[in-house]
């Protein structure tokens, strides 16, 4: 993304920007057209996800009456596949925005300024180097959060209201559990700081942009396995009768099989092969899940991972930043 030039550091009567409010209109002039970008996906969104809430789910559910209800197999009409492809298209965006905002902040919000030696010339005419970056990062987090918070709103008052049974739009899939709940909102948070740290640490808008793009990525997985663990599993126990107990419309974790101790070993693929099982000491089987009542303590508990890490990014962004400046 581009930021407009830098010349507007200084207002128009030559006297530096005092207090908060001309640290944050400058900061809003500066990345207007970002400003502006992010409005209108804000909006376009917004409108799109109205219009899966209404016309659209209405459409695709007057569809799979007509033509899938009570059967094993249906071809689908155009208002299914217009609602899957703008619902999927919603949730995929939500996931992937701690990335681009991570991209946008390493290139352009701090490692663009520092390399082009703008944000020098700021800390010239008054504004510490301090309260810079903290101008820097308050004014994005706040429109990040509000819009945010409206999309991932509506994202799951979609999910909730028009739950066609498909398996793609299951709270547990991938894209629609991150868009449907807090750790979306916290997510490019975390973005935001780690490539305010990339920007501080490279000085240079490209390598920091890719320097904040894996390390959003990276940070964001593990704190969702983490989550998956830190929540305590469900456990499903079948027979070798029965063979895998495995309830519906979960997130699946471990798997194996059981011993006569009480032991869990990889499944030996016995089948039904009782000899097999014999010299395995195989007598059942079992599966780690979390059902969907675990939703929200999911989210939660990665919600707190992300923001945690958001805070020790944005403390060591602001630690190197007093290092390197006088």
């Amino acid at each position: 993304m581009t930021t407009a030039p830098s010349a507007a550091t200084a207002p128009a009567t030559g006297r530096p920007p005092r207090g908060p409010r001309g640290l944050t209109w400058t900061v809003l002039r500066l990345h207007r057209p970002t400003l502006i970008l992010w409005a209108v996906v804000v909006l376009s969104g917004a409108a799109v996800l109205l219009w899966a809430y209404g016309p659209g789910a209405h459409a695709a559910q007057a569809e799979w009456d007509r033509v899938c209800a009570g059967r094993e197999a249906c071809v689908w009409g155009d208002p299914i596949y217009d609602f899957d492809r703008v619902f999927r298209a919603a949730g995929s965006g939500l996931t992937w925005l701690p990335a681009l905002v991570a991209a946008w902040a390493g290139g352009a919000l701090v490692g663009r300024e520092l390399e082009n030696g703008t944000a020098r010339l700021a800390w010239t005419q008054g504004v510490t180097p301090t309260r810079w970056l903290a101008a820097k990062l308050a004014v994005p987090a706040v429109l990040l959060t509000a819009g945010t918070t409206v999309l991932v709103l509506l994202h799951h008052l979609v999910s909730d209201a028009h739950p066609l049974p498909l398996g793609r739009w299951s709270w547990y899939t991938e894209d629609n559990f991150q868009a449907n709940g807090t750790a979306a909102i916290a997510a490019p948070l975390l973005g935001l700081a780690l490539g305010a740290l990339a920007g501080l640490l490279l000085r240079r808008a490209l390598p920091a942009l890719a320097l904040a793009l894996v390390a959003t990525e990276a940070l964001g997985a593990l704190a969702t396995a983490a989550s998956r663990n830190l929540v305590p599993w469900e456990t499903a126990v079948g027979t070798l009768k029965t063979g895998y107990r495995t309830p519906a419309h979960i997130i699946t974790g471990d798997q194996g099989a059981l011993t006569s101790t009480g032991a869990r070993v990889p499944d030996p693929l016995c089948v039904d092969d009782t000899q097999c099982l014999a010299a395995h000491k195989i007598v059942g089987y079992y599966t780690d899940y979390h059902p969907s009542s675990h939703f929200w303590p999911l989210h939660l508990v990665e919600t707190g991972l992300l923001l945690g890490a958001a805070t020790l990014a944005t403390a060591a962004a602001f630690w190197l930043l007093r290092r390197r400046t006088p």
